[in-house]
């Protein structure tokens, strides 16, 4: 199983157009102090500075930064770039965000070297994107991620079968995928901080303490992980549709209908931890004439954002003063990840708002709370 992480994805993009950057710490996001860190070079974040951090604290840790506003556009260009280089040659690929991949190679020792497969897949990603990008290797998918992370950056990490639980050992246990602040605290609580000790630890420990993610989080420890690679694919949709009980020519009610139905799709792809990069409207007049439109979008799953563009699509399809029977939005060439909301224009305020009302949905149900907009 072979992981593939680019290195500072939108500082790298960024710095093939303005090679001034390189070496400098670099943030990028949005230009008010209110936004937040969409990514930041390596040399930011020896000053304390993360991604999804507040814009005007990574400015006070690093006030010498260049601060660069940001191309989702461009960003996703180079993505699917990556993306068509390494499907021409792998069997089996799984574009698990914007800037990762897995590889499985499973059966292709009997014909090729697997290490040198992929060290050369890499270099050629580099040679012909100039982007950096890192890899690991090894028997399944959360032992390859982690060694991508012990490699970078633009390194390279093998680790052989057998090897998995003495690779992890001395590692923190926030090397751990699921560990976040939050769990980390509890086991740092138990003098739980090495994954060694974590390796120790009965699972029906973690089990009485954790519940169910105990058990993974113990299984990760240990270095087993049993989840396929799921091959990556454009074709996957989401969508909904609204017929109406009277046709209509309501431009209040046709707006609310198709932001109700963005709001639940956009929850829908956060909470799958998923991306969309095409949008559709499809309409259906009262004589059922049906037209459709649709339009490529940057990686997203911003309500925001994919509300302004199924109101852009309606304004250039609705050309007939005619009554609709039918409105329906779809999402389609969605990919994992959790860029959830436009990092370049969101506030603070507006993606904690965002994260509270994800809350509310995923507790009490998609209908318990919804935005004024949609009233």
């Amino acid at each position: 199983m072979v992981h593939l992480d680019l290195d500072t994805f939108f500082v790298s993009v960024e710095r093939l157009q303005n090679s001034s950057l390189v070496g400098k710490p670099v943030l990028i996001g949005g230009g008010s102090d209110r936004g937040v860190v969409a990514s930041c070079s390596y040399e930011a974040r020896r000053y304390g500075v993360h991604s999804a951090m507040p814009m005007k604290l990574a400015r006070q840790l690093c006030p010498e930064a260049v601060l660069v506003r940001g191309d989702m556009d461009r960003y996703s260009m180079y993505s699917a770039m990556v993306t068509e280089i390494i499907s021409e040659t792998a069997p089996v690929v799984e574009k698990a965000s914007i800037d990762e991949h897995y590889v499985d190679l499973t059966g292709m020792d009997r014909f090729f070297g697997c290490w040198k497969w992929s060290r050369e897949l890499r270099q050629r990603i580099v040679r012909e994107t100039g982007l950096p990008i890192s890899l690991g290797q090894s028997p399944n998918k959360t032992v390859s991620k982690i060694a991508t992370g012990e490699a970078k950056p633009g390194g390279e990490r093998q680790v052989l079968t057998g090897e998995e639980k003495p690779f992890l050992a001395p590692l923190s246990v926030r090397k751990i995928p699921m560990i976040g602040a939050k769990t980390y605290t509890m086991l740092a609580n138990m003098g739980v901080t090495r994954v060694f000790t974590l390796q120790q630890m009965e699972a029906a420990t973690m089990h009485r303490v954790f519940g169910a993610n105990g058990i993974a989080i113990w299984k990760k420890a240990n270095g087993l992980d049993d989840n396929p690679v799921t091959p990556y694919t454009e074709q996957k949709s989401i969508g909904k549709e609204q017929t109406f009980q009277q046709d209509t020519i309501d431009m209040h009610i046709l707006r609310k209908t198709m932001l109700t139905m963005v709001d639940e799709l956009a929850f829908e792809l956060r909470k799958s931890g998923r991306l969309a990069s095409c949008i559709a409207l499809k309409i259906r007049y009262s004589n059922f004439d049906t037209h459709s439109r649709q339009l490529k979008i940057p990686y997203t799953s911003s309500e925001r954002v994919l509300s302004e563009k199924a109101l852009d699509l309606f304004a250039k399809l609705y050309s007939r003063r005619m009554l609709i029977r039918l409105v329906g939005v779809k999402l389609s060439g969605l990919v994992s990840g959790n860029y959830q909301t436009d990092l370049f224009n969101d506030t603070m305020e507006e993606l904690n708002l965002s994260n509270a009302m994800d809350r509310i949905r995923t507790k009490f149900g998609a209908r318990a709370i919804i935005r004024g907009i949609s009233l």
